[in-house]
């Protein structure tokens, strides 16, 4: 074995760390105290002493009661948040009973056509007390409305509701694909959003800015905060061109990092990530509120870490990813189930997932002091280094034009397909060690539980959608959607209209529709 280490983005490890490199490093400088600038060793004073983080558990398939049931178990076993996946129709504006929904209804997350599902996904769920994160992009608007007209059906007011939207879509051109629109109208609707929320909706995190995905396609960790942070930055100047003040959005704006093996490499980035978007707020958009200025973050563990052979050692993998999360200061987690990469997870694999997180929580004293890592010659010079080289990136997209102009020359989709390149080359050619995959394999391997998809799912979802739809005013629905179309053509907010035609029992796939009709479809 070569005695050359790197991390996974490259950067050579020493074989010894000591004071020396660390040679007129400025701890004031570089660290300041849990909870104060530039937040690298959190952005909470205590952290996790007096309060853990929110323990938040994906969940979402098939019909909106079977992901109503789920939200129940897991409330029920200690969990602290509610996470949704909605399937792809939904994630790309069709309805169940588009033909291009077909073999797609509730295969991913479930199917919300309209908001007789949305009461049935969130039936007796305490509104005002869990908060829900929703992982949707092109159709976030229309997500997060659904859930506040149905809070409002409960009693709950709309400023009571918390919670997060993806929102993200910038990164969906780069790395996931599940966008509808051109960037240019997106960016409308995402800032639309900053705005309607900050009058309507205070509490609620009105972007989850994902670097998960960009991971997930092949990305380092340095480009993942690399190109995120960019795609912030560029939301943030949008936000600003539409004439909203920084500091009036800034506080609910909120990052996902995804949780790779590379353990030190993951403390390091996380703990960089905070202090750049420090100072890139304070000195670059001169936010004034303390709040605007931190990197709050959402954690998943990496679903392309699990293995689909021997699968029960992915939970290893999680638990030390999950460790990561929290010894960088995550304020929320979710961790994988052990049996993903060949399924939805079973109950079983979400039990033992959410139990991950609580033995991390309550008996390993990882969380009885902030940044336990801080001062370490090799995390700090890590840490160091990923804030360099991800400032390296960013600036080679500030010179191309911004996040958006970057995405349309094909410059992050390149730069992450050559390091997917490379990562699977060094799989392939065993200079990458993955314990079950390409050493210490074995013939026996037992045939896993998997989640079951039922085949009458979809039929059942196309018939409910259409009863929904032979049952409300049709002149009433074509006026909201016309209304919604003439809006998009000009310059109001776009959270208004949609509003309506949801309350005049609009469908999901109906308001993309009319928002296609004036946007057009995106072609990469």
């Amino acid at each position: 074995m070569s005695d050359d280490k790197r991390t996974d983005s490259g950067i050579p490890v020493n074989a010894l760390y000591t004071e020396a490199d660390l040679a007129g490093w400025n701890a004031a400088e570089k660290l300041g105290t849990p909870g104060q600038p530039p937040y690298t060793r959190g952005v909470y004073p205590t952290m996790y002493r007096g309060k853990l983080w929110t323990m938040r558990q994906y969940a979402g398939f098939g019909t909106a009661e079977s992901t109503n049931e789920r939200f129940k178990f897991l409330l029920a076993a200690g969990q602290t948040g509610l996470s949704c996946a909605f399937d792809l129709p939904t994630q790309m504006g069709y309805d169940s009973d588009h033909p291009r929904a077909e073999g797609e209804v509730g295969k991913v997350g479930v199917a919300i056509d309209s908001m007789a599902d949305m009461r049935l996904l969130l039936k007796d769920l305490p509104l005002d007390k869990v908060t829900t994160s929703m992982t949707i992009n092109s159709t976030a608007a229309i997500l997060l409305l659904m859930y506040e007209l149905v809070a409002e059906e409960q009693g709950v007011a709309s400023s009571a509701i918390s919670g997060t939207i993806q929102n993200d879509l910038l990164k969906e051109y780069i790395a996931r694909g599940t966008y509808v629109y051109p960037p240019r109208p997106s960016m409308r609707i995402i800032t639309d959003i900053f705005d309607y929320c900050a009058k309507n909706v205070p509490k609620w995190n009105t972007i989850s800015i994902s670097g998960y995905h960009i991971r997930e396609a092949g990305s380092t960790a340095v480009q993942e905060i690399a190109f995120t942070i960019a795609n912030g930055i560029a939301y943030v100047e949008a936000a600003i061109a539409a004439g909203l003040d920084v500091d009036d959005f800034a506080p609910r704006l909120s990052f996902f990092w995804n949780a790779h093996n590379n353990f030190f490499e993951e403390v390091a980035k996380f703990r960089a990530s905070r202090r750049i978007w420090f100072r890139i707020m304070s000195e670059r958009f001169g936010a004034k509120k303390e709040a605007s200025k931190l990197l709050r973050f959402h954690t998943q563990t990496g679903g392309s870490t699990l293995t689909a052979q021997q699968p029960e050692n992915n939970i290893v993998r999680v638990a030390v990813q999950s460790m990561a999360a929290v010894m960088g200061g995550t304020q929320s987690l979710h961790t994988n189930g052990f049996d993903e990469a060949l399924s939805l997870p079973t109950e079983r694999a979400a039990r033992i997932a959410l139990r991950t997180q609580q033995i991390i929580g309550y008996e390993s004293g990882i969380a009885d002091t902030p940044d336990p890592l801080a001062g370490s010659y090799f995390v700090e010079t890590l840490t160091d280094e990923i804030e360099r080289l991800a400032l390296e990136y960013i600036a080679k997209i500030d010179e191309m034009g911004g996040a958006v102009a970057a995405i349309e020359a094909g410059y992050q989709m390149d730069e992450i397909e050559q390091a997917a390149y490379e990562y699977t080359k060094s799989i392939d050619d065993d200079e990458r060690v993955i314990v079950g995959l390409n050493k210490f394999s074995v013939n026996d391997d037992p045939e896993p539980e998997v989640f079951p998809i039922n085949p009458e799912l979809e039929r059942g979802q196309k018939k409910r959608l259409g009863e929904y739809k032979a049952n409300r005013d049709r002149a009433r629905v074509e006026s909201t959607l016309a209304t919604l179309a003439d809006a998009a053509r000009g310059t109001q907010n776009l959270l208004y209209p949609i509003k309506d035609a949801l309350r005049a029992d609009a469908t999901l796939g109906e308001i993309s529709d009319a928002l296609r009709g004036v946007f057009g479809l995106y072609q990469p």
